[in-house]
């Protein structure tokens, strides 16, 4: 009887990667080691000791944070020194991609992808436009690519990546995988474009960049887009309402074929998980002692903290208290000439004061995915009809929600494009 052996666990990670990762560690290192200082700082302050300068102290204790600093200068020099006896690795873009990989890169690229860009770091994921997994390249275009087509874009949301789409479904007889996009493409005729890009940038950044990428796009189709669609699921759908408005700003010519946009769960007001981390930032200066920790509220990503208003465009910052001014915002109505669709979702069972303002789906309230707003100016026009609440589902399940599926057929099917018929399980808001 032979034993079979087990084998180990292939790790997600490739050497090129964990290069970039060390630079990230060998950055971070002299952080924590500051913060703790100051935080000590703050407390020998407290007692009347004055430090070196802000943040710093002095005498015996101020020889041990220096070496402190020295130590772990010497550490990340070490590690650099470590990975320097490996062999060469391949750039990043030549390492094959698996799924799991590319969600882990796209959850670091939405916590901290601004400071991977800032740093240069090669983790920093570039915005692509992709189709059947690759990405588009302009100059070399697939020769499968229809040359009269209607084009759904699919813009994913924070920490995810184009493959993400894929969701697990429980049908009558057995779990399936939905891919919303794939769905609409095959009972429709669009050809699936996805976007991949770095969630943790402001969200007008990758607005810009995206104006650029559908201009590029329908310059280099080989032959001619009849219609653009667009499926934008949570973040998402700040990133395309930001690509119109630059894209108006600059007179480009892919928003006159832009036909439809649908957005899926998406906080167009803002969502309350990012207003905690804002509320934090803004007490913890409170005390001396705690007023060191504001490096770490403030860790969050740009693109996470366009989350706490909705902001999809550049803007001063507010003057004054932001804890009693209203929307600090440039109202943004949604596009002209584009039929706008909106698709919410609740894990209550009905509609209700605290469902509406508090519960939402998890992550995103009601109103905010529903274009509501206290303050005429910010309220979005969605028309009744074309707006649709998803009951008993969280912000995730509405990727693999069969509901959710058959009313954007029924919203996309050009013989129902214009009465938007109410969903079997959910209704119009």
């Amino acid at each position: 009887m032979t034993q079979s052996t087990k084998q180990p666990p292939v790790s997600s990670w490739h050497l090129s990667d964990i290069r970039e990762l060390a630079h990230l560690l060998t950055q971070a290192l002299p952080a924590a080691v500051q913060i703790t200082e100051a935080v000590h700082q703050a407390v020998l302050s407290g007692m009347g000791i004055r430090g070196r300068a802000q943040g710093q102290t002095r005498g015996i204790t101020g020889l041990v944070y220096k070496g402190v600093h020295g130590t772990a200068h010497t550490l990340s020099c070490g590690i650099h020194a470590l990975l320097a006896r490996f062999p060469p690795t391949p750039p990043l873009h030549q390492i094959p991609e698996t799924p799991k990989r590319a969600a882990l890169l796209a959850t670091l690229n939405g916590v901290m992808g601004d400071k991977l860009v800032e740093s240069h770091n090669a983790l920093a994921t570039p915005m692509t436009l992709r189709y059947h997994g690759e990405p588009l390249d302009w100059h070399a275009m697939p020769s499968s690519l229809p040359a009269e087509s209607r084009v759904l874009l699919m813009v994913h949301g924070l920490c995810m990546n184009d493959l993400q789409w894929q969701s697990q479904t429980r049908g009558k007889a057995k779990e399936k995988t939905l891919n919303l996009g794939e769905r609409l493409a095959d009972e429709l005729g669009y050809v699936p474009v996805y976007v991949r890009y770095n969630s943790g940038l402001p969200v007008a950044q990758n607005g810009r960049e995206l104006a650029s990428q559908l201009a590029q796009l329908t310059r280099h189709w080989p032959g001619q887009i009849r219609e653009i669609s667009v499926l934008a699921y949570s973040m998402g759908g700040l990133v395309i309402r930001s690509a119109c408005h630059h894209a108006r700003q600059r007179e480009m010519d892919w928003p006159d074929v832009l036909k439809n946009m649908v957005f899926l769960g998406t906080p167009h007001h803002g969502a309350p998980l990012e207003h905690a981390g804002h509320w934090l930032e803004q007490l913890l200066p409170a005390t001396a002692y705690t007023q060191p920790f504001v490096r770490l509220a403030q860790l969050r990503s740009a693109g996470i903290k366009d989350l706490r208003h909705g902001k999809v465009m550049d803007s001063p910052p507010p003057q004054g208290d932001t804890h009693t001014l209203p929307d600090p915002r440039p109202p943004m109505p949604l596009p002209t000439g584009v039929a706008c669709f909106t698709i919410a979702a609740t894990t209550a069972a009905k509609r209700g004061l605290l469902a509406d303002r508090l519960i939402g789906d998890g992550l995103v309230p009601l109103r905010s995915a529903l274009g509501q707003h206290d303050e005429g100016p910010h309220q979005l026009a969605f028309p009744p009809s074309h707006c649709w609440i998803a009951y008993r589902t969280n912000h995730m399940a509405l990727l693999g929600s069969l509901q959710v599926s058959r009313q954007l057929l029924q919203w996309l099917t050009p013989v129902h494009a214009e009465c938007c018929p109410s969903g079997e399980h959910g209704q119009n808001a």
